[in-house]
């Protein structure tokens, strides 16, 4: 019984100590209205970073992305991405870690307009003075520095799964 608990503890700490500070769940804030519109979960899948939509706050459950294109370049799911819905698709894929709380290399797709962009995502610990709560930095971009940010609140996977009144 000790050995089993102890196994357990042991691998508990081991999930822990692994774990990037920009996965977990997180609410995207619009940079201009400062308004919450989607859930998110950002995970790790095979050395790399993804984030799916869980819930958005201007769409029910169910809607179809389809202004996006039918198919992207290294999209993590088959079959034709217009087709899709927008909650539960990972529209976050193929980041890389740079280091700790800092990923690049991969795209996000905009599932609003089909738009894709190249992606970095940067962890900001709450400070106290800049960010006064978990901050994660989502930044897209067109290449050469070319693109904008948003500045991502933590929360809970409760509050991320349900923004839209089911």
């Amino acid at each position: 019984m000790k050995k089993t608990v102890l196994l357990i503890v042991l691998f508990a700490a081991a999930v822990f100590c692994f774990a990037d500070p920009v996965e977990g769940f997180w609410l995207s804030i619009d940079e201009n209205t400062n308004q919450v519109t989607a859930g998110w979960h950002i995970y790790q899948e095979g050395g790399r970073l993804y984030g799916k939509i869980l819930s958005t706050a201007n769409e029910p459950r169910g809607v179809i992305a389809d202004r996006c294109r039918e198919s992207y370049r290294n999209f993590p799911v088959a079959g034709r991405v217009n087709a899709m819905p927008v909650a539960g698709t990972p529209w976050i894929y193929g980041l890389t870690r740079q280091r700790e709380g800092q990923w690049s290399g991969g795209n996000v797709v905009n599932p609003e307009d089909g738009g894709i962009y190249n992606c970095r995502i940067i962890f900001h610990p709450a400070d106290g003075r800049r960010y006064t709560v978990d901050t994660l930095e989502m930044r897209g971009e067109i290449g050469l520095g070319i693109g904008r940010s948003q500045f991502w609140r933590k929360t809970d996977e409760a509050t991320a799964s349900n923004l839209w009144p089911n």
